[in-house]
């Protein structure tokens, strides 16, 4: 298994299982489901994203005006004053108040607008977080997947080379029998490649289960031995050699989910400061309600008493903060640290974002090259042993000579298979970066 084409970075995928394939078959997009349903990083991205969405639901509700009822009944005995006449009397008394009271903010140095744009703002960042983390574990399938296909690949080609090694062994076999081979040791050399070819199937053999593995993984489902994968079109996995890594990292920086979440939070950090400074503003608010009352040393009736006693009273009340015990002075502090966290946490975003563009650029570039230089190499050794085994066939060709010749295709053959899927998983970093994963 090849760990280079890991993409490392702020995600590591879940090992809960959602769901199982039930034929033997896999898709790129079934695969795709299967890993982001059962990603634990992508579900705890979802459980803070609806927390940052019930953060703003309150944060405009704290605008709304609060209203209250204040029911009490009251018993007294021996001397106390009558409710009703507001005179001394010598009873036992039962008394009812009734209130519906409500308040609302009129000013408070724009905390409360302060906070609704912060917590819009979080709400926001989480959102593209959520996508970031989609778009780590689609990332994570894919080049999970195209090692899959790569070591296949490798498999398919092991298994041509088996079969010649076999035929070339098997003929040495019947040249043997018939002492017609030039040198004692041509026999022991074509088992030997035989072997040789066998050893290199059962490698790729058991790199392709690695690779399967790896795959199901990353989502988080068990291992199925005989599963399979689809094929995909090599057409949709070349990357886009014209553009720059410059171009990459700009398109890159104006749509990449983590990099719009970084810059939200940040803006949701300055939002922050704003909302505490505004806390050390005096708050005035406004201050209604409507009350009445009931007592039993009152002849008329409870209802009679509870309409005829019904007032209403308006308040204007101010709060000045003179001395909290250091709570806002030190919470504008705290925001004020939270915002210079959020702006290193977008600028190393940003620098990061652009040694990764620059490494997968110039990966991707060098993968193309290598595969360019491996396709005439490749092409070249295929016709030199297709001439090797006319000579060594009519005997012109001691089998050292054809198996080195062999040797050279088969090790070209299987550099250029390893190249092109290089080449491959680099362009789908590279598109990772510009917002285009897609098949």
């Amino acid at each position: 298994m090849r760990s280079k084409y890991i993409l490392i970075l702020l995600f590591l995928t879940g090992s809960i299982p959602a769901f199982a394939q039930q034929d033997s078959v896999f898709s790129l997009q079934h695969c795709l489901d299967i890993a982001i349903k059962n990603n634990l990083n992508v579900q705890q991205t979802a459980i803070t994203t609806e927390r940052a969405r019930i953060g703003l639901v309150q944060a405009k509700d704290n605008i709304i005006p609060s209203i209250y009822s204040q029911d009490s009944r009251y018993y007294t005995t021996g001397r106390t004053i009558n409710p009703v006449t507001n005179t001394y009397i010598n009873q036992s008394v039962a008394y009812d108040n009734y209130a519906l009271e409500g308040t609302v903010t009129i000013f408070n140095g724009l905390a409360y607008q302060n906070a609704i744009k912060q917590a819009s703002l979080a709400y926001q960042s989480g959102k593209m977080a959520f996508q970031a983390a989609k778009d780590i574990v689609t990332v994570n399938v894919i080049t999970s997947y195209l090692q899959v296909l790569d070591a296949q690949a490798i498999l398919n080609q092991t298994k041509s080379q088996l079969d010649v090694a076999k035929g070339s062994d098997d003929r040495g076999e019947i040249l043997e029998k018939e002492g017609a081979n030039k040198n004692a040791s041509d026999i022991f050399d074509l088992r030997g490649s035989y072997q040789t070819a066998n050893v290199n199937y059962v490698t790729a053999q058991n790199s392709l289960n690695a690779a399967m593995l790896n795959l199901f993984q990353v989502m988080n489902i068990p291992y199925e031995p005989t599963a399979s994968l689809q094929p995909l079109n090599a057409d949709d996995l070349r990357g886009d050699k014209d553009v720059s890594a410059v171009q990459v990292y700009d398109t890159a920086l104006a749509q990449l989910a983590d990099v719009k979440s970084a810059v939200l939070m940040r803006q949701s950090a300055e939002k922050e400061v704003k909302y505490y400074k505004g806390l050390l503003w005096p708050n005035l608010s406004v201050g209604y309600g409507l009350t009445t009352n009931y007592s039993n040393s009152n002849p008329a009736s409870y209802s009679s008493q509870f309409s005829n006693n019904y007032g209403t009273y308006v308040g204007l009340g101010i709060n000045i903060p003179i001395f909290t015990n250091g709570l806002k002075k030190n919470a504008l502090s705290l925001a004020k640290l939270d915002l210079m966290n959020a702006q290193v946490v977008e600028q190393n975003t940003k620098i990061v974002l652009k040694q990764s563009v620059e490494q997968a650029y110039y990966n991707m570039l060098s993968a193309y090259n290598r595969y360019q230089a491996l396709d005439a190499e490749a092409a070249a050794y295929t016709e030199s042993f297709r001439i090797s085994k006319i000579r060594f066939e009519a005997g012109v060709l001691t089998s050292v000579d054809y198996i080195t010749s062999k040797n050279n295709m088969d090790a070209a053959n299987l550099n250029l298979i390893s190249a092109r899927y290089d080449y491959f998983i680099y362009s789908k970093i590279l598109d990772y970066y510009q917002g285009k994963l897609s098949f």
